[in-house]
């Protein structure tokens, strides 16, 4: 599809109405939420292209309320999991229990768990054990859930987040590598700049509360806006740099960096490249243009990267983080 055909026609209103709704959703989420402008964005950059969302932040960071609000503000189903020791599989899908009719009979009823919404918050997920953690890959590959042999679809959009907190270790099970990789971005939540601290104080300790948010869509139209999003066209050359972008990440390809080949242990798969190039439309409309260019792939490469790329115990002892390989990563491509 070519930018005079994103312009005309039924897919020009859908695109108007594409930026007047993430307008809404930024000014709606903006009246609760204080700062946090990029991860607002992420977050429905997230959501426009279908994927999922893992997010690392501090206790008390603002990480449920900012997800319960947007929720509200894109008028979708909201449920929230805390993620526990002891929580079960079935505390996540749902469970078949048996029901007894008016004549005797007895049938199997299939009870939906949390998971069967529209926006799922997945609190502290890395300290909940493995198999059940595994109980998410379904849904958040095939967006449906076996229960008993059973496949149960789940409504779409469905939309995960995934929250982790770097700083208690005790007691916590990483997520493995094969579900770090279905979430499109892993944003890092950090601590607000002093005014806007000040800013909550004022607006939250006060007899006079925000008002509550408005819908601003639906779940119909969240559903377009991803097929919209899907038909912004990619040229040639941004493609392969998309590609290049990730293929750079692995220390045994020729276009590493000297600092990815001495700090990364392994670089991003393939599922990378085709994250970071749906994402990327979703920003190039979000910014106005009908088209990607390669400053939405740098911008992108952060959050689309840093879960995906494991570095070695050199960067440990060298005091290195993943942003720090990243950022030179993309610098240096910048510069060639």
């Amino acid at each position: 599809m070519t930018d005079q055909n994103m312009q005309s026609g039924e897919t020009g209103e859908l695109v108007n109405r594409f930026r007047g709704v993430t307008d809404e959703l930024r000014s709606e989420v903006g009246r609760i939420v204080v700062g946090q402008d990029h991860v607002v964005e992420h977050l429905l950059i997230t959501l426009l292209v279908g994927g999922h969302c893992l997010v690392t932040g501090m206790p008390g960071t603002a990480k449920t309320l900012l997800v319960r609000t947007l929720a509200d503000a894109l008028g979708l189903n909201f449920n929230r999991i805390q993620f526990t020791p002891d929580l079960m599989p079935t505390d996540i899908t749902g469970t078949d229990i048996i029901e007894e009719d008016d004549a005797g009979g007895r049938n199997w009823r299939f009870i939906p768990g949390p998971i069967f919404t529209n926006v799922l918050l997945a609190d502290e997920i890395n300290r909940t054990p493995p198999k059940t953690q595994a109980a998410l890959l379904e849904a958040m590959q095939e967006y449906s859930a076996t229960v008993r042999g059973t496949q149960h679809d789940i409504e779409k959009p469905f939309f995960v987040l995934a929250t982790q907190n770097p700083l208690e270790l005790e007691g916590t099970y990483p997520l493995p590598e094969a579900q770090l990789d279905r979430f499109l971005f892993n944003i890092m939540l950090d601590y607000l700049p002093l005014e806007d601290e000040i800013t909550v104080i004022e607006r939250f300790t006060t007899d006079v509360l925000p008002e509550p948010v408005r819908a601003c869509t639906t779940a119909a139209e969240v559903r377009a806006f991803q097929q919209l999003t899907r038909a912004v066209p990619v040229s040639n050359a941004v493609g392969r740099y998309a590609v290049e972008m990730v293929r750079s990440t692995r220390p045994e390809d020729p276009s590493a960096t000297d600092t990815v080949k001495k700090y990364v242990k392994f670089g991003a798969s393939v599922r990378a490249a085709l994250f970071i190039t749906m994402a990327a439309k979703a920003r190039a409309l979000m910014h106005g243009r009908y088209h990607v260019n390669t400053q939405d792939i740098d911008a992108l490469a952060a959050p689309v990267l840093r879960h995906r790329v494991m570095l070695n115990y050199f960067a440990e002892a060298d005091g290195m983080t993943i942003d720090d390989v990243l950022r030179d990563l993309v610098d240096t491509r910048v510069a060639a």
